[in-house]
């Protein structure tokens, strides 16, 4: 079955809310690219060369924008492909295959099931963090779940604050200490409560700004063994936030959290915000980590679990519906 086939299957409402997030790299980076491939009247190098430009403009990352077109240009000079309405599908079904590279990619998260589940967040301050965490405890509060919040950035002030803030507008409980304190002593309170009062769901957030890698290593390592202590197989989801907003240094952000600790997943925060949507297909390609979550919108039922058919309508609704 085809990508456009497949479209005719899926969620109405989700597929606007997708497009609707995605406009902005539609309208903005790849704008271009129907006009481009519409006045096109052969598929040659000076083809694949503005195709180039346009996917890179969008941040898909050069890397991936060089191995996404050596990839195109060697499936249509060898099935000697004439048809650009070909081309097109072939583009949107090889971007779906770089996503999935082979492999059955599960957004889900990896929840304990049998007690309690521990999520890490990670990432530098500003992109969105909190605000994460405070829209997942809300899933999961709907869902009837009981969810605990470790306030484990304890070095940025006003962190500890926020987070009580939303945990008090979402319903949900919270552990903190004063501003300063040690965040493993912050997991420690948080855990052995959690374990206690059987809660479902532990969300931790930890500090984002360190002086450098090596204490950033130092500082998870240490939150990561005092979780381990009381739960062995903890945590279960080591989550990166990023903003989508700041493009490449998104993902300069989350090749030294991926040195620095075991990232399984990726929020992608504000991606209604920006027209370089295409940082997704990079952070995939790349770094090899799945998107967990993609934020398109400000409300706090606007972090949407990741669906890589979805995404790929978003960017090309366009071809969609002709």
């Amino acid at each position: 079955m085809g990508f456009f086939d497949l479209f005719k299957r899926k969620d109405k409402k989700k597929k606007e809310k997708y497009k609707l997030g995605l406009h902005k790299t539609r309208e903005g980076a790849l704008a271009s690219l129907k006009e481009i491939l519409s006045a096109s009247e052969k598929i040659d190098d000076d083809l694949f060369d503005r195709l180039e430009e346009v996917f890179i403009m969008a941040d898909i990352g050069v890397d991936t924008v060089i191995d996404f077109i050596e990839g195109l240009k060697e499936e249509v000079y060898h099935k000697k492909i004439s048809d650009i309405k070909v081309l097109e599908e072939m583009i949107i079904d090889r971007m779906f295959e770089i996503y999935l590279n082979g492999e059955i990619v599960n957004a889900n998260l990896a929840l304990n099931k049998n007690g309690l589940s521990v999520i890490l967040f990670v990432g530098v301050n500003g992109v969105g963090k909190t605000t994460s965490i405070a829209k997942i405890a809300n899933q999961y509060k709907q869902q009837g779940k009981k969810v605990l919040l470790a306030a484990g950035d304890t070095f940025r002030a006003g962190a500890i604050a926020q987070l009580d803030v939303w945990a008090k507008r979402v319903g949900v409980d919270i552990v903190t200490k004063p501003d300063g304190s040690d965040p493993s002593s912050v997991m420690f309170e948080a855990i052995q409560k959690a374990k206690k009062e059987n809660y479902d769901i532990l969300l931790c957030d930890t500090a984002g700004r360190l002086q450098n890698k090596v204490n950033l290593m130092n500082e998870l390592s240490k939150m990561k063994r005092v979780l381990q202590k009381e739960m062995p197989d903890a945590p279960h989801e080591t989550l990166l936030v990023i903003d989508a907003t700041t493009g490449q240094n998104g993902m300069s952000q989350a090749k030294a959290f991926k040195e620095a600790t075991d990232v399984t997943g990726v929020i992608l925060t504000k991606l209604d915000g920006t027209s370089k949507g295409g940082i997704v297909l990079a952070i995939r390609h790349e770094m090899g980590i799945p998107i967990k979550y993609i934020g398109l919108g400000e409300g706090v039922d606007d972090l949407e679990v990741f669906d890589i058919e979805q995404y790929l309508y978003g960017l090309f609704a366009d071809f969609f519906e002709e």
